[in-house]
Parts: structure tokens; C-alpha cells; sequence
């Protein structure tokens, strides 16, 4: 059974929840994905996977899953109409509205699972704020971590798989099939940027980009090759990982 907080009734909230609690809290986005996938990419992803891993370990783990937070930071994809995005100001005014509702029940740990990589440095700020304002112990997770911040992509992809590429489109055939157009999958790599040690994805130097910078339909990345079995185990592998990651901060204390 998934444990959503949303279907607690008042009173369950003194009962139900302990400082033990720990509330899970997806970010997703509505912003474009190229034209193979759909806006919702991110928040099918974030939601799909904190539902099966509170559905796994939920219980286990006294984990309790929060809505889904749709509208996030996309403007790196404001150039394209239908992307529906917040400033960094408004997102992280909405984060500290959130920690301080949540500060009010007895759970003090609060999980962010990012499935939008452009929420990730907003985020880890958030995370400091809403432990010194509201007192909550913070943490961000994501469903897989972004290649510009220390995570990998298929070798395809030069390391350079950012954007409606390999293993996201893999994850969309697995997890919704029919929002996916493969007939307009392209390849887009930054190849010329291949070659540099520092300033390319992943590399030590990081760089403001907008999703269209490199190539007009805001892929960056290769999503010919994606397959609903590769993003079965992508999914199944995200799943494992947060509820390890989720394991490991039921246990966390800063004075052990």
C-alpha cells in the first residue's frame, strides 16, 4: 500500500507520525522534451518512482509520500512554449512555505526526490534554509543523478546525456508508452565539446545553458536507441537506490 500523506485525516497526524517519520516529498516539471516526449517527462519519473519505493519500503521505514510538485524551475526551457516553470525566487518562497507546514507535525526529516535537474542547485540551498528556519533535517535525492552533476550516460552519448536522451526516453517506454513519438526521436550531442577536459557536461567547469543553445528542438542527448527494457531497469534500479538512500536517512543523526 502506498502511505500518502494527503490521505491522513486530521487527527491521524498526532498518531500516525513520529519524529521517526520521514516525508517524501517529488519534484518534477511541465517543460519540453523535445518532440518525442512529453511535458510531463520529469514528474511521471519522480512520481512513478517514490510511489513504488514507499509502496516497498514504506512501511518498513514509516516513509509518507506528499503531491507531487509539478510547476518547478524550467527556465532553462522558457524559449518553448507550453513549458510552465517558477522562478528561483517563487520555488524556493513555495519550499520554505512547505518546510514550515511540515515543521508543524511531528516528522522532522524531509526528502526532496528531484526528477528535474534543473531544481538541483535550488534545492541544495533550500535543504540549509529549511534546516536553519524550520528546524527539519533535509535531503535531496534524484531518481538518477544528472550527468552535469556527477552522473553517468551511455557512452552513445559522449557523456553528454542531458536532455530527453538514452535513458530518460528509455524510462518513458517503460513507464508510459504511449506518450512517447519515437518517430521523431533524433540524436543531439554537443560533440564539439567531446573533446574538452573542463567545460563540457560533467566536466569541473560548470556553464549556464538554456536547452536550446546547442540545437533548436532542446534534445541534448540520443534517444534512437532508448528501449522499454532498458528503462525497466533503469526504473527498477532507481527504485533499489532510493530505498537505500531512504534506509540510510531513517538512520542519520548529526550526534549519533
Amino acid at each position: 500500500m502506498i502511505r500518502r500523506f494527503a490521505d491522513l485525516r486530521g487527527p491521524d497526524i498526532a498518531t500516525r507520525l513520529t519524529e521517526r517519520s520521514l516525508l517524501l516529498q517529488p519534484l518534477g516539471a511541465i517543460e519540453q522534451h523535445g518532440p518525442h516526449l512529453p511535458l510531463s517527462t520529469d514528474s511521471v519519473v519522480a512520481t512513478a518512482v517514490a510511489e513504488a519505493a514507499v509502496e516497498r519500503c514504506g512501511e518498513a521505514l514509516d516513509v509518507w509520500l506528499l503531491p507531487t510538485l509539478d510547476y518547478t524551475k524550467s527556465n532553462e526551457h522558457a524559449w518553448s512554449p507550453g513549458t510552465v516553470w517558477l522562478s528561483a525566487t517563487t520555488l524556493l518562497a513555495v519550499l520554505d512555505d512547505l518546510g514550515r507546514c511540515l515543521a508543524t507535525t511531528p516528522a522532522r526529516k524531509l526528502v526532496f526526490l528531484n526528477g528535474h535537474g534543473g531544481n538541483s542547485a535550488l534545492l541544495n540551498v533550500a535543504n540549509r534554509e529549511l534546516r536553519l528556519a524550520h528546524g527539519l533535517q533535509t535531503f535531496l535525492v534524484h531518481p538518477g543523478l544528472p550527468v552535469d552533476q556527477g552522473g553517468t550516460a551511455p557512452a552513445s552519448e559522449l557523456g553528454m546525456g542531458v536532455h530527453g536522451g538514452t535513458d530518460e526516453t528509455s524510462i518513458m517506454l517503460h513507464l508510459a508508452p504511449t506518450l512517447v513519438d519515437m518517430t521523431r526521436a533524433a540524436r543531439r550531442i554537443p560533440e564539439h565539446l567531446a573533446a574538452n577536459r573542463h567545460v563540457r557536461f560533467g566536466g569541473r567547469v560548470s556553464f549556464g545553458w538554456l536547452s536550446d543553445d546547442f540545437f533548436p528542438d532542446g534534445i541534448i542527448g540520443d534517444p534512437t536507441g532508448a528501449t522499454g527494457e532498458l528503462g525497466a531497469r533503469l526504473f527498477e534500479g532507481a527504485v533499489a537506490g532510493l530505498c537505500e538512500a531512504l534506509a540510510e536517512i531513517a538512520d542519520f543523526e548529526f550526534r549519533p
